[in-house]
């Protein structure tokens, strides 16, 4: 970062910058990141990355270059990324954000390429956000219930499986009479079928 180039063995509390763009890097960003209180630049583009942006990210106060940019990160922006006030380089894009962008100055100050490739709202995005979190929440809703209808089918089927087999098979199975009765019936209904078309 600016041209310095700095080792850290034993004291990663003091480690400046991290940048780990372009590798094949998967799973979701740890928490941990969050602890290095003195990190300038944290640059995680262009790998494999998913789940939420850590919850504790506006714990780096001293942040001024974020980049997760073109990975497949989800969720929502969390709120405290506002608080990050000395922030200037910030780079969103091309992930599965969703939601609303945290109202803030500091958010708000970066041009709508910065959260690009997202399904996000709000400042400084032209889209409204009203309408979008109305569709988010049906659309949330929807696969709900489509799910517990999935759900309900499957053990109606398997609870209709069980009576009806126990309910006509079971009683044939164990009852000598019924067995009886039964074939008898079906023979008086083959031969009537037999007659009526013959």
């Amino acid at each position: 970062m600016k041209g310095k180039v700095v080792e850290y063995s034993t004291i990663l509390k003091f480690v400046r910058s991290i940048d780990l763009s372009s590798n094949a890097l998967c799973g979701e960003i740890p928490e941990e990141v969050t602890r290095l209180s003195e990190l300038q630049s944290l640059n995680l583009s262009q790998n494999s990355l998913t789940g939420r942006i850590p919850e504790g990210i506006g714990s780096l106060r001293y942040l001024e270059s974020m980049d997760f940019s073109v990975n497949q990160l989800s969720g929502e922006i969390p709120q405290s990324m506002s608080d990050l006030t000395f922030l200037s380089h910030l780079n969103l894009s091309d992930n599965r954000l969703r939601g609303r962008i945290p109202s803030g100055t500091q958010l708000q100050s970066f041009g709508p390429s910065s959260f690009s490739g997202n399904e996000l709202c709000g400042p400084p995005l032209s889209k409204n956000c009203s309408v979008d979190n109305k569709f988010h929440v049906e659309h949330e809703r929807e696969e709900d219930g489509n799910g517990l209808k999935g759900w309900w089918f499957y053990v109606s089927m398997v609870l209709g499986f069980i009576v009806g087999f126990w309910g006509v098979v079971g009683p044939l199975m164990f009852n000598r009479r019924w067995r009886y009765v039964y074939y008898h019936l079906l023979d008086r209904l083959r031969d009537q079928i037999w007659w009526r078309f013959m």
